[in-house]
């Protein structure tokens, strides 16, 4: 072993509780990113539109899905119509400005996402938003 003449009085700076900070943050964020909503990891195709924007998360909104065979399914589970239409109804009492999307698959009649329009409609939503993806990108399998 080499060693120096020199005295050893200087400041020494410990990294080790930094390495471990910086090893929990990158836990932190990696667990954080990988939560999704059960609606958006559903596998609907959606269709394409040149003006498809970003939702407006200023209000909690409820997300309902419309798959390929005309199901209607909001978190996760299948609700019939009338189920949906008492669902809105209860959260446009409690909140008048709630905000409603609709998801619906690509491949799907598009009576079927009428269906669910109109029952927004018919609950007391004024703007139901269709969910849609841009044009730009290449639509889901």
């Amino acid at each position: 072993m080499i060693q120096t003449n020199e005295p050893k009085n200087g400041i020494a700076i410990e990294i080790t509780p930094l390495i471990d900070m910086v090893f929990l943050l990158l836990i932190f964020f990696l667990v954080a990113t990988t939560f999704h909503q059960t609606e958006r990891e559903m596998q609907i195709a959606l269709p394409t539109a040149a003006a498809a924007g970003p939702i407006s998360t200023a209000l909690r909104e409820i997300v309902i899905n419309v798959d390929q065979d005309g199901r209607i399914i909001v978190s996760g589970r299948p609700l019939e119509p009338e189920d949906l239409h008492a669902l809105i109804t209860e959260a446009v009492a409690g909140n008048p400005e709630q905000k409603v999307t609709v998801r619906g698959d690509r491949t799907t009649a598009y009576a079927n996402i009428v269906r669910v329009l109109d029952i927004c409609k018919g609950a007391g939503i004024q703007e139901p938003y269709l969910d849609t993806v841009p044009t730009d990108q290449p639509p889901a399998p």
